[in-house]
């Protein structure tokens, strides 16, 4: 299957899409509805654990398999990869990880979503010092701006690759070469561009992401990708009979953690998350990660222009090149948005509905390589 038969094919579309049968779904920065293939294996799965050991039903090497799907997609070593769940535990895991000394600073963005600041935030009760980056405009972060911002005792920088109401992506490869050269680590929240724009590993030392967003996977079952140059720097906070050593499930006198990625998942896996994930990123890899995100930039070449001549104000409608992503967020002086956002979901057209810190809100909309522009002309229509 391809986009553009995808796009062409309506009958196919709503079969591999069951949300297009009656909505235009446009949320995918949100929670996102499960392709049809994905629920598949998911119900398959829980129907067979019905009738004997749910680990027993999961096939041969079928983790192992799920980890080297996740290491294409961001260009890394199975052995990298840690299939941890939520984005929240994966950042966490690594915030409690790192080796960190009374006086070191960790770099955060106080805009970013929650999940990558209140975890950083935490460090201060071990010492650490929370720099807040400054930006001249929401989600507008440059690798200048920010190497403006660290110095000597600047230990990890932690950032999301794109945010999640401006829509505006970071240069990975900018930031992350300068970063490495000045040997202050890089953690990136990946969730909002990981099943729609490429996130090489080559530009960082951490990523976590979970799947309900762009990769139409399952609440709960994500990645954590931890350099393996790494590994013995960050050490793991939680401890189970996964990540340590326990022949025949006897506890041994000295912790022995595996010597991969896995050293991070102290129990038992989310096997209903991971056969969802699985599936997703076979859908992901099947369609393509490049083709996907030109489609995600199509689309939004002509949106934005489009909700501009309709009196709205886009955030960020000329975004530096190589920043624009498919969230597009707008509002307009005097309006009331969260009126217009229940007005467009009467109407079965799914956006979401965000806040900035000043609490002026935004429609946000994130469309996804499915959507057809048919569905973004009712879109407009009923704005």
């Amino acid at each position: 299957m391809t986009i553009q038969e995808l796009l062409s094919n309506e009958e196919l579309r709503q079969r591999e899409f069951p949300v297009t049968r009656g909505q235009v779904f446009l949320a995918h920065a949100a929670v996102a509805p499960l392709p049809r293939r994905v629920a598949d294996a998911i119900r398959d799965y829980a129907t067979n654990a019905t009738l004997a050991d749910q680990e027993e039903l999961v096939p041969d090497g079928f983790i192992g398999r799920t980890r080297d799907l996740a290491a294409r997609l961001i260009g890394a070593e199975p052995g990298e990869i840690a299939l941890v769940g939520p984005t929240s535990l994966g950042l966490s895991l690594v915030a409690t990880g790192m080796p960190w000394k009374p006086g070191d600073s960790v770099l955060v963005y106080g805009e970013d979503y929650p999940s990558n600041v209140y975890p950083w935030q935490a460090l201060a009760a071990r010492g650490v010092e929370i720099r807040f980056l400054r930006t001249p405009a929401l989600g507008l972060i440059e690798t200048e701006n920010v190497l403006r911002h660290v110095d000597a005792r600047t230990r990890l920088v932690a950032l999301a690759s794109c945010h999640f109401i401006a829509g505006l992506r970071i240069d990975l490869a900018s930031l992350g070469a300068a970063l490495r050269e000045r040997q202050i680590r890089f953690c990136v929240d990946a969730i909002q561009t990981l099943g729609a724009f490429p996130t090489p590993a080559e530009h960082f030392d951490f990523l976590a992401a979970d799947a309900h967003k762009w990769l139409l996977g399952p609440c709960a079952a994500g990645i954590l990708f931890v350099r393996r140059s790494l590994q013995t720097e960050l050490q793991p906070s939680t401890f189970g009979w996964h990540n340590v050593a326990c022949p025949d499930f006897v506890a041994q006198p000295e912790l022995q953690l595996r010597r991969d990625a896995r050293r991070y998942e102290a129990g038992s896996h989310n096997l209903l998350g991971l056969i969802g994930l699985h599936a997703s990123m076979e859908l992901l890899l099947e369609l393509g990660p490049d083709r996907i995100s030109a489609e995600l930039l199509r689309k939004r070449e002509w949106l934005v222009p489009a909700l501009v001549t309709r009196g709205f104000e886009v955030l960020h409608p000329d975004p530096p090149p190589g920043q624009a992503s498919a969230i597009i967020s707008f509002s307009r002086a005097g309006a009331d948005m969260a009126a217009l956002h229940q007005k467009l979901r009467e109407a079965g057209i799914v956006t979401s509905l965000r806040k900035d810190r000043e609490g002026r809100s935004f429609i946000r909309l994130s469309p996804h390589y499915y959507n057809t522009d048919g569905e973004l002309e009712r879109l407009l229509t009923a704005l």
